[in-house]
């Protein structure tokens, strides 16, 4: 029976987002964001970690090149997302709540089109801070 084997790669961007609900009252958004809901944004430094699984390829050994994985996630991901304001540079999140739950819901369904179909993206890891980290394994609720 083939191994499973997972790799993890870490990339870095850097955005601002403003969270708040544009249905709501600056005083409403103020209560429940906090200074997250400042009118000009905040930002943070981001890591974010890619874990893919797969059979080591017979001829190479590997799941799948990590300079191939880089590019991949660069051209796909970090290009798209580095040093923008999330919500006006950002088409694709256009209309939703930046909150770093919903970025990484976004990034997921981003990679798992772009990949190729032998690998199995198994985890996202967001850290937006230092202390508070987001991860997904591409469940859905519905």
């Amino acid at each position: 029976m083939p191994a499973l084997v997972y790799l993890t790669r870490r990339f870095e961007f850097a955005a601002a987002h403003r969270i708040y609900n544009p249905a709501w009252s600056d005083e409403k958004n103020a209560e429940l964001f906090g200074p997250c809901s400042n009118p000009m944004g905040h930002g943070h430094n981001y890591t974010l970690e890619v874990t893919i699984g797969g059979t080591p390829d017979p001829e190479t050994g590997y799941v799948m090149d990590l300079r191939q994985l880089k590019k991949l996630v660069e051209e796909t991901i970090i290009q798209h997302l580095d040093h923008k304001h999330l919500n006006y540079d950002v088409p694709l999140l256009h209309g939703k709540i930046p909150s770093t739950e919903n970025l990484i819901v976004l990034i997921w369904d981003e990679l798992q089109k772009a990949l190729p179909g032998h690998i199995r993206l198994f985890r996202l890891r967001l850290w937006e801070t230092n202390n508070n980290y987001f991860e997904y394994y591409g469940e859905k609720t519905d």
